[in-house]
């Protein structure tokens, strides 16, 4: 990831959060129109982190990243679930 870019985003936006070295245990992609839904779950963390991709990508199960996110929410149902919106990840 780039450090200049990364530390650009942080410091205009106060809700991005960043986290390195992630160690993913799930990763799960599915079409959602056009777009490929990527879901993965970290080590030690029970929270999903979400991102789109124009095709799918190779697994990054056991695969260590750095990721740049925010919390956000989303209703299904009526009911509102908590997740992770990922912004950029690279793998470390």
């Amino acid at each position: 990831m780039k450090v200049r870019k990364t530390k650009k985003w942080l410091a205009e936006n106060d809700h991005l959060i960043h986290a390195t070295m992630q160690k993913v245990s799930s990763h799960v992609q599915r079409e959602e129109g056009e777009w490929v839904l990527n879901t993965i779950t970290i080590e030690g963390q029970d929270i999903p982190y979400k991102y789109k991709r124009q095709r799918r990508y190779k697994s990054l199960k056991g695969a260590r990243v750095d990721i740049v996110y925010y919390p956000d929410k989303e209703v299904i149902a009526r009911m509102t679930f908590e997740y992770m919106k990922v912004v950029k990840i690279a793998l470390s």
